[in-house]
């Protein structure tokens, strides 16, 4: 007995997750219970089935891993319900059992796994297609391995968890919460990135910086709801008309930026330049549906620059694609005021 609890101790030491603790805890059960399957199960009772997740098979019963059945026509359900967890004649006892005849299972035993709340998750069982008497040490393991094995769930569930919430926290980190685009520090960050991509595939990187004129107009006569869902709409527009490569977030306020590879450093970075400026004017114009009203909105400036990344950094391509807003700006208010 004192081998099996130092076997026990180390096996719990060493394991990291559920399927190192359970595999040699299957083993230990067969030479504690003498019966030749040991297995671990899944029990999902919302879509009714029970699934094998591991198994130790010492001789002709092969219990197979990943076989799925209908909860429902389960020793293991009877078992719980009857309370009858111990059984040297499980064909006898639940005759109408269809997987317990199909596999010669005779002897039977097992214990749940249980949630805090009381929800059942899977089994651990033992069988055999002998009648074996099953000792009181045997019960007793079994369910020692069951509470080991459930607590090691347990903890997994709550690291994945724990990790699911750090995700969501370091995407709302990253995430403008009005448009879902990147934010101005996962924008600048993906700049910093794109620029180490340029240099080493040895190509410009294109920077538009966009700022959406008479926006402050349009919260004034419609209201600052009618301009959360212009913004959102733009920056809809903007990440459904980019390439699949490029990248596009919201500086803040009405400010956009876009980002994405040029032509190749000996290439015509001009022509790609005027090509991208085509490719972005028309996402930022048009009737928009604001709930409040249908805005026809004219467009906005946009100022497109092709950096060469050995030369320029991320922080001085945007400030050249900022002058280069602005440079469009006081071109469009030129137009507009020689129209009238």
């Amino acid at each position: 007995m004192d081998k099996l609890f130092t076997r026990i101790a180390q096996t719990v030491q060493d394991a990291a997750t559920t399927e190192e603790l359970t595999r040699p805890l299957l083993e230990l059960l067969h030479r504690v219970t003498g019966l030749e399957s040991t297995y671990l199960t899944r029990v999902d009772e919302v879509a009714g089935l029970q699934t094998v997740l591991y198994a130790c098979n010492t001789k002709a019963m092969q219990i197979p891993e990943n076989l799925s059945v209908p909860w429902n026509d389960t020793l293991c359900k009877r078992a719980l319900e009857q309370g009858h967890l111990v059984c040297t004649d499980a064909m006898g006892c639940w005759p109408e059992v269809e997987a317990a005849r199909a596999l010669g299972i005779s002897t039977y035993i097992t214990t749940p796994l249980r949630l805090k709340d009381g929800t059942l998750i899977g089994t651990l069982c033992a069988a055999s297609a002998e009648r074996t008497p099953v000792s009181e040490e045997g019960r007793q393991v079994l369910a020692l391995f069951g509470t080991l094995i459930l607590r090691q769930i347990e903890r997994e569930t709550l690291l994945s968890s724990l990790h699911e919430a750090n995700q969501r926290l370091e995407a709302q980190s990253n995430t403008d919460a009005l448009t879902g685009l990147p934010n101005r520090r996962a924008i600048l960050h993906e700049m910093d990135t794109l620029f180490s991509l340029a240099r080493r595939v040895e190509r410009h990187a294109l920077v538009a910086f966009i700022d959406l004129d008479g926006f402050k107009r349009i919260n004034d006569s419609h209201g600052h709801d009618a301009g959360d869902r212009f913004l959102a709409a733009i920056g809809a527009k903007l990440q459904q008309g980019l390439r699949s490569s490029d990248h596009v977030g919201r500086l803040g306020g009405d400010e956009f930026v876009a980002i994405g590879l040029g032509a190749p450093l000996d290439g015509d970075a001009q022509g790609a330049v005027q090509a991208w400026h085509a490719r972005l004017a028309p996402l930022l114009c048009g009737q928009f549906d604001l709930a409040a009203c249908v805005l026809d909105y004219p467009g906005a400036s946009v100022g497109v620059i092709s950096a060469d990344p050995r030369l320029v950094s991320p922080d001085e391509a945007l400030s050249l694609a900022d002058a280069a807003m602005y440079r469009e700006k006081r071109s469009r208010r030129a137009g507009a005021l020689a129209a009238r």
